[in-house]
């Protein structure tokens, strides 16, 4: 631990805040789709999962840009000036009356966001390494997982409440926590020697490096497949729920379910990972993905069940799914991360961006092809997850 640094647990509550900041600016969106579609009279209500899309995609091109100058000018002022951003975008999209003018704003907050998320990585790094550093990220995720819990539940009291809108008034007020927090208590984790200079030409030579390194690469594969599958659920969610198994104002409630059932993974990855490894518990935790997605496309493609029935296993699933998560999302960053120590924040950018935006692309693919039931979301499951293992497995022969 550096001199001066915040004590372990105030840390890890405070990283998981950051890493929070983009599925609070997601999934507290979640409920309001349908009144959103109706407000911008929208031609397919499938066109406000780009709302989310657009959000997401924004986060992925910002990487590129606030890892590599946090590498020049420090992490503190790069987060700071990405929230500002993402505040001042909050505003724009309060007042945005189109489509168009809502995904420019959701892009620029976007933008914003992925400073804290990006820049947080690489000062985790800058901190620990190895199984430390894969222990300290699974922690986080495991509070941050009250995120997803709460964001849908507190989105429908705000849009039945104070209209959809208001709902960017909570994004600024838990962005400014996040702000407040990381300024007054968190210390600079990198020194001004050990700060490179901002040249384009470094940039290129660390995308290189980064491209040449064959288990970076795959790792980050990975974990875009890893993403892809988490994106394209969270896209069709609300209209799973709702539409398919008629869940109505339930909705939340559900979701919170599922993100607390699923809470625990983190924690005993966390406990796991110094024992069995990182490579493992991923490789474990995509062919558990594999094996269960497989079974429920087939209970849900049956008649057998009634629809009350379906929604419990359809439910059951999807703790299973953010449960298995906690197994590689975390492990993987930390392999992907861990030869790139000198570079760490233009590698978590390079990694971080190509991660998101391929996730992001096979989101909008599952996304768009909802169907009014869950089989689509379920066959980027298997789909996404198979190539994932494929990856960890020839990863695993390399070694």
């Amino acid at each position: 631990m550096r001199k001066n640094q915040l004590p372990y647990w105030e840390f890890i509550v405070l990283v998981s805040i950051m890493f929070g900041m983009i599925a609070f600016g997601t999934d507290t969106m979640l409920p309001a789709f349908p009144k959103i579609a109706d407000d911008l009279k929208l031609l397919n209500v499938n066109q406000a999962q780009l709302i989310i899309s657009s959000f997401i995609l924004g986060t992925g091109i910002g990487q590129l840009i606030s890892g590599p100058i946090s590498d020049t000018f420090g992490r503190k002022p790069i987060i700071t000036i990405g929230l500002f951003i993402f505040i001042a975008a909050c505003v724009a999209a309060y007042y945005a009356e189109s489509l168009e003018l809502m995904l420019v704003s959701r892009f620029i907050q976007g933008l914003g966001v992925s400073a804290p998320r990006t820049v947080t990585m690489a000062l985790i790094r800058d901190l620990y390494s190895g199984r430390k550093m894969a222990q300290v990220m699974s922690l986080a995720m495991a509070i941050f997982v009250l995120v997803p819990a709460l964001a849908p539940s507190l989105g429908q009291v705000l849009f039945i409440k104070f209209g959809w809108r208001s709902i960017y008034i909570a994004f600024i007020i838990f962005a400014l926590l996040g702000l407040i927090w990381l300024n007054l208590r968190q210390p600079e984790t990198l020194l001004t020697s050990e700060r490179k200079k901002l040249k384009l030409t470094e940039y290129f030579e660390a995308f290189k490096l980064v491209i040449l390194n064959g288990s970076v690469v795959k790792y980050t594969l990975t974990l875009a497949l890893g993403f892809g599958a988490l994106f394209g659920y969270l896209n069709s969610a609300q209209q799973i729920f709702v539409d398919t198994f008629s869940a109505g104002m339930k909705f939340p409630i559900y979701f919170a379910v599922i993100s607390i059932l699923a809470a625990p993974a983190s924690f005993i990855n966390a406990s796991l990972v110094m024992k069995y490894g990182m490579r493992l518990l991923a490789t474990i935790g995509f062919a558990l993905q594999i094996i269960f997605a497989l079974g429920i496309l087939v209970i849900l493609n049956t008649s057998i069940f009634s629809d009350q029935l379906f929604i419990i296993i359809f439910v059951i699933w999807s703790t299973i799914a953010f449960f298995l998560k906690g197994l590689y999302f975390g492990n993987l960053n930390a392999l992907a991360m861990e030869p790139m120590g000198e570079i760490a924040g233009m590698a978590a950018a390079i990694i971080g961006a190509s991660a998101t935006m391929i996730g992001i692309l096979i989101a909008v693919f599952i996304g768009l092809a909802f169907n009014g039931t869950a089989t689509p979301v379920l066959l980027g499951y298997i789909i996404c997850s198979t190539a994932a293992l494929f990856l960890m497995l020839s990863q695993s022969k390399s070694n």
